[in-house]
């Protein structure tokens, strides 16, 4: 049975996090944090699909180097308490292909691109070997910077504001259920979604 699933958080320092230690973690790499002088080292992890990062048209041809996008985060930020960086975790549907799946993802995934002007960076996981074997999902990471020609430019405010942000996620709450919907019409199954409760 298809189920809802879409959380965001953010990766704040004040919570001892870092942008590239959620970067490496997620998409199984070896980063080298310049600003701790710390190497995240996650190759041997395992259970991870699919990769891929997408930027605005304008980003400068870093953005789509994953160590040195995360690196530039970081420098970015300032401050003691700074929030680094946003994930939109997202539940996939096991009833639909693999293709399917990436290809949801990437259209989620490039809608936050045209209307945040971030960064993303995607990786798509396999169920845990020992866990529920639906369970395939994603994990979205996007600057909280906006990205153009100049490099890393205005905080992406309309996320974050009370009057904003709950309206803000709700759309893409909607968003991430509709493409849902549509990919398991496609896969001719009668199992759907609804962003709005559990029922």
């Amino acid at each position: 049975m298809a189920s809802y699933h879409l959380s965001v958080k953010t990766i704040k320092r004040s919570a001892g996090r870092s942008a590239t230690a959620a970067a490496a973690y997620r998409v199984g790499e070896r980063i080298e944090c310049q600003r701790e002088g710390r190497v995240h080292d996650y190759t041997r992890k395992q259970g991870i699909e699919q990769t891929f990062i997408l930027a605005p048209k304008d980003a400068p041809d870093w953005a789509t180097d994953r160590s040195r996008l995360w690196n530039e985060v970081e420098a970015s930020e300032t401050r003691r308490n700074s929030v680094t960086a946003r994930e939109w975790e997202l539940a996939l549907p096991s009833e639909i292909s693999a293709e399917a799946r990436s290809q949801i993802t990437r259209d989620f995934a490039q809608e936050l691109v045209s209307r945040y002007g971030v960064a993303v960076d995607v990786a798509i996981h396999a169920p845990h070997r020992e866990g529920d074997q639906r369970n395939h999902h994603a994990h979205v990471l996007t600057t909280t910077r906006a990205l153009g020609a100049e490099g890393l430019g205005a905080k992406t405010r309309i996320l974050d504001a009370a009057q904003t942000g709950g309206a803000e996620i709700e759309e893409m709450r909607a968003l991430w259920g509709q493409l849902q919907n549509r990919a398991l019409e496609r896969a001719g199954t009668e199992e759907r979604v609804d962003h709005r409760s559990l029922e």
